[in-house]
Order: structure tokens, then sequence, then C-alpha cells
């Protein structure tokens, strides 16, 4: 199994470059999905929140409020370490159990973890490849205004609340420019997947010899 850490700031373009990877073959675990799936109705993870935010973090049907606790959260760094002591290990525990999976269907797979806090959360040494779609900050700002209908003090907050592109591009092996057209990135991750396909090639060919 060939295992990619795959991030980028928020309006990257890290999600074209998922879908591309899934696409060509990848088996893609999508680390937002999962960490809704962890707080689901009925989850360890949101009678843990419950318990440790109280009965205000619902909505009337038992779901997760996700304003209120955000509200909550968002100017407590305290709340939100909790929070997160609470969310993330099961991600991690979901996450494991997708790439299992994926391994037992087919040991030659590669698995993608689409983790948009990979480097915030420490996770950049977890994977044979860490990949990162890096478009600049002030791009992302744009792309967020105009295409997601943000305010602008909105979006630099969103940006301002994640690792700096910096940060981002020191942990990367490979970095996909996301400045251009979709096109032009899913060019980029054709040229990654040849790449990838090559060294599962050869590990696969190391291991019968």
């Amino acid at each position: 199994m060939f295992r990619i850490g795959l991030t980028g700031g928020i309006a990257a373009g890290k999600s074209v470059a998922a879908t591309r990877l899934a696409e060509l073959g990848a088996v893609v675990v999508d680390h937002d999905l999962l960490a809704r799936e962890a707080v689901a109705p009925g989850s360890v993870g949101l009678a843990e929140i419950t318990e440790a935010f109280g009965p205000g973090v619902l909505t009337p049907d038992g779901d997760l409020d996700r304003p209120a606790l955000g509200a909550l959260v968002f100017a407590d760094a305290a709340a939100r370490e909790r929070l997160n002591e609470i969310v993330h290990p099961e991600v991690r525990r979901l996450s494991a159990e997708r790439e299992a999976k994926a391994g037992a269907a087919d040991p030659a797979a590669v698995v993608v973890h689409d983790i948009p806090l990979l480097v915030e959360t420490g996770q950049a040494g977890h994977f044979h490849l860490v990949v990162v779609v890096h478009t600049p900050a002030e791009q992302r700002v744009r792309r967020l205004v105009e295409t997601r209908g943000l305010a602008e003090d909105a979006a630099r907050s969103r940006i301002a609340a994640q690792a700096s592109d910096e940060q981002r591009l020191a942990a990367a092996d490979v970095t996909l420019d996301g400045t251009g057209s979709e096109d032009e990135l899913r060019a980029q991750v054709d040229t990654l997947w040849q790449r990838v396909a090559a060294e599962v090639a050869q590990e696969a060919e190391a291991d019968s010899a």
C-alpha cells in the first residue's frame, strides 16, 4: 500500500486534486467527511461533545448544532482544544478503518488521505508522500470572495486560522500549483500519478523477487 497525505489551504484547489486522484484509481479518504461521521447522531463523539459543552450544542432533532458549537469554541482556545481532543481521535480511528479496508481489497492500493489540517495536526510524517496544493493566500482570499460569497474579513479570518503557506510548503514532498485553471491542476495530478504508479510497481517487483 502506498499512502499519500494531501493538503492545501482553503480554496487552494485541493478538492480538484482529490477528485482527479480518485478518477485515476486512488482510494481517497476524506477527513472532512469522517469528521462529520465522528459527530453524527448516536456517535460516541457527539455524546462526548454534549457532555463537554452542554445540550445547547444540539439541535431539537438531536444533531450537532454547528453554529452554536462554533460560537463556543471559535474565541476560546481551551474549548477548541477540548473539541479537537474529542474529534481527532475518532477521525483517526475511522480513517484507519477505511485504509485497512482498502489494503485488504488491494495490497497495492494507493490510499490518499485528504486532510485540510494535515500540517496543523502534526501528521506530515505519517505518509510515504505529502502533497500540498499551493495557491498564495491573497489569491485564495479572492476566490473565497468571488466564488463562495464570503466577505473579505471572513475570508481572511478563515485563512488565518489555518497553517501559513510557508508551513505547508515546508512539509511538502510534492507541491502542486493551484494558481491556474482546474485543467492545469488536473494535468499536474496526472503527472504525479505516473510517478506514484511507477513507485508502486517497483515495490511490487521487489516484494516478488
